[in-house]
């Protein structure tokens, strides 16, 4: 018999709640998540050459988007508070889409996953390039943020397949 998923972080009057987790099992969790951001020529040449007015585009946003997975718990009302083992920001250009691909890779020893800081790591990291390249791209799109995977935990995996199935 399939089990129903219920939303934890609801009672049963449908108010908000911070999952207890005093009682799970200390295990190691890991995510990983990632978007793009899309700009005109001059951005991404800005980029690729390193020559924005702002300075180091990928540099600033590499910090941001680790800050911003340590304070997750800041931004994100029921996240738990976690201490990350580590957190990795890295980029890649995709110069035919004139793109930044953006991957985050968060892990922890604790009792709740690491998704969020990891779709948080992301989302900052885009968000910060988007803010240092405005002044030559305005229309600059951030698409496709999503979780690839997460490992650990009483859920299980999880892979994201992009045929629109996922793999638990």
């Amino acid at each position: 018999m399939e089990q129903k998923k219920t939303l934890t972080h609801m009672d049963a009057e449908g108010n908000a709640v911070m999952v207890d987790v005093g009682e799970k099992e200390i295990t190691h969790r890991t995510a990983v998540a990632h978007g793009f951001i899309s700009m005109n020529d001059a951005a991404f040449a800005a980029v690729r050459d390193g020559s924005a007015k702002k300075g180091d585009v990928l540099g600033v946003a590499q910090i941001a988007g680790i800050m911003a997975a340590k304070r997750t718990a800041d931004l994100i009302p029921l996240c738990h508070r976690l201490n990350l083992t580590n957190c990795k920001m890295t980029f890649q250009l995709l110069p035919e889409r004139r793109a930044v691909e953006a991957v985050c890779r968060v892990a922890c020893d604790g009792k709740t996953g690491v998704e969020m800081e990891a779709l948080t790591g992301c989302s900052t990291a885009l968000l910060t390039i988007y803010d240092m390249l405005k002044a030559l791209d305005k229309r600059m799109k951030i698409e496709s943020v999503h979780l690839l995977e997460k490992h650990g935990g009483r859920s299980g995996d999880f892979q994201f397949e992009a045929d629109g199935e996922t793999m638990e």
